[in-house]
Parts: structure tokens; sequence; C-alpha cells
């Protein structure tokens, strides 16, 4: 299939980026990609209304405070830009961004989808969706069909963009060290970017999710890992577990393998601390990332519980999508005892190749046949408040 074509020839790419400098000194591996001087320019959107009160949860470490702040900024400095606004219920927009405090601050975008309904009640759930590699927030919305979806919910949708300065394929950098931990890297830059929509959204603090596809879904599983005072749930489609690889080498023979059993994973969270719910899509035909990865995400949130599997009850059920492609659906729930709340739920997808389960052809890296991942992921995301 196409998608696997193209994959196979990003692996080979990397596969003889490693042998080549495997064949250099040693350090030169871990070396950042060559950056490109810049990105093309976004396309000119147009003018937003005043925008909504500023609804927050507490500030992260290192990020600018608030929406008045710059407010006030800008009245101090005329001509100053002034606040961004909100943009309007039924958009979807492309929204520049510049990390606040950044060391090195560069242009980055991401693209927010409002739905219909949002003047309507009260706070809004939020839905942060990671691309995988070569998608590009437009695409990946239109192959999952997110948006439609959200509508319905009456969900904010966040799509981050990637840039080809921080990876030339467009991947989130899963595997490097210094973005794997909380306020660090790109996991300090995706939460910047929930905290710009929260400066402008009524965002329901308790209902904040986050799902990927592929590497993607290695960042979502590392951002539930990182942030569990954040997020309510998270989804892994195609993905790997948090902590599966620390450079390219290690990231390809996780893709191959599955991590490693000395990789980091989740570490077991002590009484009281909260474990982030995960559903898992992964087809078991996957020629790009094993499926036993998919396994390990369900492991890993497991063996974090106090108890580990031992407190759950587990209900294992077998079922076609409406095309007929064959799935196996584990749910894993804690036992009565403990509140009986489902913890993680695993989609094994019978001759499911790297693709977004139930997904549109009018997007990369999708199979129609299958499930829909989508649906499925928010209801399961909606079932959880933090």
């Amino acid at each position: 299939m196409v998608w696997n074509r193209k994959l196979k020839q990003l692996m080979g790419s990397a596969t003889r980026a490693v042998q080549q400098a495997l064949r250099q000194p040693a350090g030169q591996l871990l070396r950042a990609q060559p950056a490109r001087q810049a990105d093309p320019p976004p396309a000119p959107t147009a003018t937003m209304p005043t925008g909504f009160p500023f609804h927050s949860i507490a500030h992260w470490p290192g990020q600018r405070a608030t929406q008045a702040e710059d407010a006030a900024t800008a009245e101090a400095s005329p001509g100053a830009p002034q606040p961004s606004p909100a943009e309007p219920p039924g958009s979807f927009t492309r929204v520049a961004f510049t990390q606040p405090d950044a060391l090195h601050p560069h242009a980055h975008h991401y693209h927010l989808y409002v739905p219909p309904a949002a003047t309507a009640g009260g706070a809004r759930p939020l839905l942060l969706m990671l691309h995988g590699c070569t998608q590009t927030p437009a695409d990946f919305a239109a192959g999952t069909g997110m948006n439609e979806a959200a509508a319905r919910a009456n969900v904010l949708v966040l799509y981050p963009e990637q840039t080809h300065r921080a990876n030339r394929h467009g991947c989130w950098n899963w595997f490097r060290p210094e973005d794997q931990r909380r306020d660090r890297g790109e996991p300090g830059l995706l939460m910047a970017m929930v905290q710009d929509v929260m400066a402008r959204h009524r965002v329901d603090a308790g209902r904040i999710y986050v799902a990927g596809l592929s590497a993607g879904g290695a960042m979502a599983a590392l951002l539930a890992r990182e942030y569990p005072d954040v997020f309510a749930a998270a989804g892994v489609h195609s993905g790997l577990p948090a902590g599966a690889a620390h450079n390219m080498m290690t990231a390809l023979s996780a893709m191959k393998h599955g991590a490693q059993p000395h990789a980091r994973t989740q570490p077991v969270a002590s009484p009281g601390q909260r474990v982030v719910p995960v559903i898992v899509f992964h087809g078991d035909a996957d020629e790009a990332v094993h499926a036993r990865n998919g396994d390990q995400v369900v492991a890993a949130t497991l063996g974090s519980l106090v108890g580990g599997a031992a407190v759950l009850d587990q209900v294992v059920e077998q079922g076609a999508s409406p095309a007929g492609q064959l799935y196996t659906r584990t749910v894993y729930r804690r036992a009565l005892i403990s509140g009986g709340r489902v913890v993680a739920e695993h989609w094994l997808l019978r001759g499911g190749g790297h693709a977004w389960s139930g997904g549109s052809a009018q997007g990369s890296y999708t199979d129609p046949a299958g499930v829909s991942a989508t649906d499925e992921m928010l209801r399961f995301f909606l079932s959880h408040r933090r």
C-alpha cells in the first residue's frame, strides 16, 4: 500500500543515516538534523472577533502568565500587537505561535477547530491531536474526520504543526531525551500551545485529552506520562510507549521489534497519584511500527497502577467493523471494589496496517475499512474527567 511504501522509504533513509553516522566519530549520532532557514509563510487568515475571558488551569513553570499581561504590555507600548482574538465558532484556523520564554524562540503554527456550538453552554473539552510523519494538521484532520466528530460532541481540537526545521520528515521527536521531559523541548512547546488556546477559549481544565498517530502517538504517550495532572485520558494509534528509545538507533529497533525491556516507560505511581487512562489502536500487520508496541503502551499504564494488573478486571470482545475488518477489543477496568473505572482499552486490528482505523481516504495513512478510531477515542475520552 502507498503508506507502507512511503514509510519503508523513510525508514530506509533513516537506516542509511544511522549507518553513515556509525562511521563517524562518537557523539555525532545525536546531532540535530540540518535546519531549513525558514518555513513557508502561513496563508493569510481573516480578522477574528474579540476574544473570550481567560480560563486556565495553573500555569506550567516557565510559561508566560495571562492574556491580561499581554494587554497591559500592549497598552503601555503604542503600536504593539494586540493579544490574539479567539477564533469564531465553526472555524478551522491556522494560528501563528511563538513559545513564551523560549531560549531560542522560533515561529510555530497550530490549527484550531472550534465547534459551531462553542458559544452555547459553559467550558468545553479540548483534544490535542498530534499528526504522524510527513503529515500536516489539515491532512490529519481530513483523514481522521475528527473535526466532524468534535462538532457533534462540542469539543475544541488543537492540531500542532511540526516544523521541518525540527525534523526534516515532520515527525515529532519522541526518541530524543531532550524531548521526553516535562516542560522541556517539544513537550514544553505543546503544553504552551494548549495554554495559548485556553487563554482565548473557555476550556474545561478537567477534560483535556491527547491523541496521536505513529510518531504523534508516541509523543501522546510521553505527554500522558509527563503531565498526569493535565490530561484526563490519552489515545495512542500505531505508536510506541513513552521512553521506548533515546536515539535514532533505538527508535528504529523499537519500531521494528518493540521497546527493549530496560527502556524507561512509565514508573509505578505512588499511592494517591493519578494514572492517565489510555486507549490504544494498533494493526497486527503494521510493518512500520510493530504491534508489540501497542501491547507495551497498555502494559506501561497497567504497570504504573499500584497493585498492577492484579487489581483489574479484564473483558475481551471479538468483533468486526461495518466493512468487515476483524478486531479484538480488550478492556481493563478497576475491580468494583476500587470503583470500576476503565483504565485501558486495547483495539488490536486484524490485518490492519500503519493507518488510522476507519479514517477517510481524503487524508494520508488511513484505513476506511476499519472500525472508527475517531468515534471510539472520543467516546473513551468523554467518559473520563481528571
